[in-house]
């Protein structure tokens, strides 16, 4: 009986903590999107964009429209469902009426499945740079199987076309998802050009506003990151984040804060720290460190 008492207590004690506490504890919300379930359907988008390429379906030249077909039927009344649920949870956030969300919900998922081939389009031309930047790649279907920026790019892609038509709460649980997997942490928001890679990856930030042009190509660690974080929500919105030109190269450590531009054609060295726009077409790079060799004793 001491014991049941004892967890009487602790049961009160919690509940207690639970009190108007919005957006920490789902008490009574039965209108947030399931991420399960949102995985789920990334899943699905990505056996669309790489078809075969899990094993899950057996997909051969005579069956490949019936299987696209299924999957997209599928994708369609899940990612449906979450999306409303979303829009519905933004509603109830803003203490709003929502009389128009499952319309919505069904015009952005009809969105982002026509821009499935645009989205395999520029997939196409990031493993083409990736094979042709790396001569550790020995096929495009090791970069597919293996390269965890490849993954990172594609959830990216994917996810940014939801958050362009302003879905809330699903890309950046996307985009997490891919952060999680691959340790490379690309908002949702962010703009990407083409034929982009990432070498390695591990570490790599890439915040909301930043805006990457055509053939860039980064390395592990690299940050393009945002200044003055203390500011906080009054920055929403504002472009706090690098502009990063065509054809630049950035290596590894390098971090980059603000709204900042790296121009057409630059090479950014390893460690540095930048907050100022660079020009076109220059390399920047710290100083060369002092080497201090020091003789191992022998011993006697």
């Amino acid at each position: 009986m001491e014991n049941n008492n004892n967890i009487k207590d602790v049961v009160r004690s919690i509940v207690e903590t639970y009190q108007d506490d919005s957006g920490i504890n789902f008490i009574d919300t039965t209108n947030l999107p399931l991420r399960d379930r949102i995985l789920e359907v990334l899943n699905l988008l990505m056996e669309v964009v790489f078809p075969g390429y899990t094993g899950a379906r057996d997909v051969t030249s005579s069956n490949i429209s019936f299987v696209v077909g299924d999957i997209l039927c599928q994708v369609q009344s899940q990612l449906a469902e979450q999306i409303e649920r979303a829009l519905l949870h933004q509603c109830r956030l803003k203490k709003t009426d929502c009389t128009s969300c499952h319309i919505m919900a069904q015009e952005v998922t009809g969105h982002l499945l026509s821009q499935l081939p645009k989205i395999r389009k520029l997939l196409k031309m990031d493993i083409q740079a990736a094979f042709d930047s790396d001569p550790a790649a020995s096929s495009f279907e090791e970069i597919v199987l293996s390269y965890p920026g490849l993954k990172a790019i594609t959830t990216h892609r994917i996810a940014h076309e939801l958050y362009l038509k302003n879905v809330p709460l699903i890309p950046r649980i996307m985009s997490e998802h891919a952060h999680h997997e691959t340790g490379i942490d690309i908002h949702p928001g962010a703009t990407i050009g083409e034929r982009f890679f990432i070498d390695h990856g591990t570490g790599v930030v890439v915040g909301e506003t930043t805006i990457i042009g055509s053939n860039v190509k980064i390395y592990q660690g690299v940050t393009l990151g945002a200044l003055a974080p203390a500011k906080g929500q009054s920055l929403r919105g504002v472009k706090r984040h690098p502009t990063i030109e065509d054809d630049v190269t950035i290596y590894a450590a390098a971090t980059i804060l603000g709204d900042v531009t790296i121009g057409k054609g630059t090479t950014i060295g390893g460690n540095v720290w930048i907050k100022d726009s660079i020009p076109a077409g220059v390399t920047v790079s710290i100083a060369r460190p002092e080497l201090v060799y020091i003789q191992k004793k022998s011993k006697k």
